[in-house]
């Protein structure tokens, strides 16, 4: 039977005799166990060679300076002086727990994760629910409110800031236009904190949206016919059927909402650079991040706002637990 005739009845053509048949690289077939489990070396190894670029700039650039801090968090390490600093124990720790402007900008982030993510949420969920529909132009909204996530945080701080200047911000305008006599501090103490939320949600809900609307698609359409046969309404199949089919994406949502929350700084940073003090003196826009940058970086105490990064960072663990054991969150 000729080479042809086996190809066409599907009969393996037997190996070349003259030896030249593919041969596997010595040790390409090498094994180990570990854990209980068998992996290949070859694949091992191309696997970290894969990741080591990733692992050289994360070891750079994340793990090394977490250890760095972590080490300026004991001594009175100085900005423009880091070669005098000296082991002080636990004295900026000790300085942290009396510090009145930490305890001030740990509770205003506190304040905006309460407000913001709640209202972010729903903002996001009411609007997948409303473009969850074949309707018109529904491509165009989509793309509408995802377009504000597209912008920098920077970019959109800074256009918001112009939006509410005290001065010549379209805002002020507007309501001097209608008859209001006196221009209104948006970015001051009674509502500096206010409008970076309203900032914030308006920036963020657009992403938060698209992953509800991925949820929302993966519901079957044959349940909520089911739910109006047996006579229930609008409201009783939201309850009964939308919100424990996207509970997942709700969960992942909420969780990432937080991480960004806790972690504001870019908004205040820009939109009230000076900080919008009340009568009082208290900075009502101060956050954790920007106070941490500020006694880092402009005041130049490095040991101290180590301190300060380590405590928070321990906070943001036992709130990240909590929140873990709660919803019950699973590998």
């Amino acid at each position: 039977m000729s080479t042809v005739d086996m190809e066409e009845t599907g009969v393996p053509a037997p190996a070349p005799e003259n030896g030249n048949a593919a041969k596997p690289r010595p040790g390409a077939n090498r094994k180990f166990r570990l854990f209980g489990k068998e992996y290949r070396v070859f694949d091992v190894l191309t696997g970290f060679a894969v990741i080591a670029p990733a692992l050289i700039l994360g070891a750079i650039f994340v793990i090394a300076p977490m250890f760095i801090s972590l080490s300026y968090a004991f001594t009175d390490a100085d900005l423009f002086a880091l070669n005098t600093a000296k082991w002080n124990n636990f004295a900026n720790f000790a300085s942290v727990f009396t510090d009145p402007k930490m305890w001030n900008a740990l509770g205003n982030t506190c304040l905006f994760v309460v407000l913001a993510v709640p209202l972010q949420l729903g903002v996001a969920l009411g609007l997948a629910l409303l473009l969850n529909k074949d309707v018109k132009c529904n491509t165009f909204f989509r793309w509408a409110y995802f377009c504000p996530v597209m912008l920098s945080l920077a970019v959109t701080s800074f256009l918001w800031m112009n939006l509410l200047n005290e001065q010549e911000g379209l805002f002020n305008g507007l309501l001097m236009s209608l008859g209001m006599k006196k221009n209104q501090n948006f970015l001051g103490s009674d509502y500096g904190m206010f409008s970076i939320i309203v900032v914030s949600v308006w920036q963020g809900a657009g992403y938060q949206m698209l992953i509800f609307l991925s949820g929302l698609k993966n519901i079957e359409p044959a349940l909520y016919e089911a739910a109006s046969l047996d006579g229930a309404n609008k409201w009783q199949q939201f309850v009964h059927i939308t919100l424990p089919a996207i509970l997942p994406t709700t969960s992942f949502v909420l969780v990432t909402m937080l991480i960004g929350a806790f972690r504001l700084i870019t908004q205040p940073m820009i939109m009230t650079p000076q900080g919008a003090a009340d009568v009082t003196g208290r900075e009502t826009t101060s956050t954790m991040s920007w106070y941490i940058y500020q006694q880092g970086l402009i005041s130049g105490k490095v040991g101290y706002s180590s301190a300060i990064a380590l405590v928070y960072t321990v906070f943001l663990a036992a709130i990240a637990l909590t929140l873990r054991k709660v919803m019950d969150v699973k590998d």
